[in-house]
């Protein structure tokens, strides 16, 4: 179901549809980070976690990369995260001026934690909507992931 302010824009139109998914979106992003787990990381802190998780052993450099930020912004970031016991760093198995870094149990745990919470909050959101659009919604899914992939 459509707001009123998202009834008025042109979904048509390839700019107004770019306006619709980018309100949504942020709307949807700001009510999953409400549901976050009982821990204080920043948005950015959060994602470097998660980031660090799926590619495990990653450089900074290559994190710095992948999370599209400046190499001494994720140098920080990983100080903060390792002096809460959330990363380690240890040295790169071929090139000893390189470290890489790793998830702990303890960041396991919290981004274990945390999806639960967030994947629970939306799955009673779901409930609420027709079969009829949570069957769009399975067949949207896939371009969601692509766009935010390109």
């Amino acid at each position: 179901m459509l707001t009123k302010n998202q009834s008025q824009i042109n979904l048509r139109s390839d700019a107004g549809l770019a306006t619709a998914l980018r309100v949504s979106l942020a709307r949807l992003t700001r009510r999953l980070r409400r549901q976050a787990a009982a821990h204080s990381l920043t948005p950015t802190q959060f994602a470097t976690l998660a980031a660090v998780e799926r590619h495990s052993a990653i450089t900074p450099g290559e994190l710095a990369e992948h999370e599209k930020v400046q190499p001494p912004s994720m140098t920080r970031v990983i100080a903060a995260l390792e002096e809460r016991g959330l990363v380690t760093r240890t040295p790169h198995p071929t090139d000893r001026r390189q470290v890489t870094v790793s998830v702990t149990e303890a960041a396991q745990k919290l981004l274990k934690e945390e999806r639960r919470l967030k994947e629970a909050w939306l799955s009673q959101r779901l409930k609420e909507l027709t079969a009829e659009e949570r069957s769009i919604l399975r067949q949207a899914a896939p371009i969601l992931e692509k766009l935010s992939r390109i």
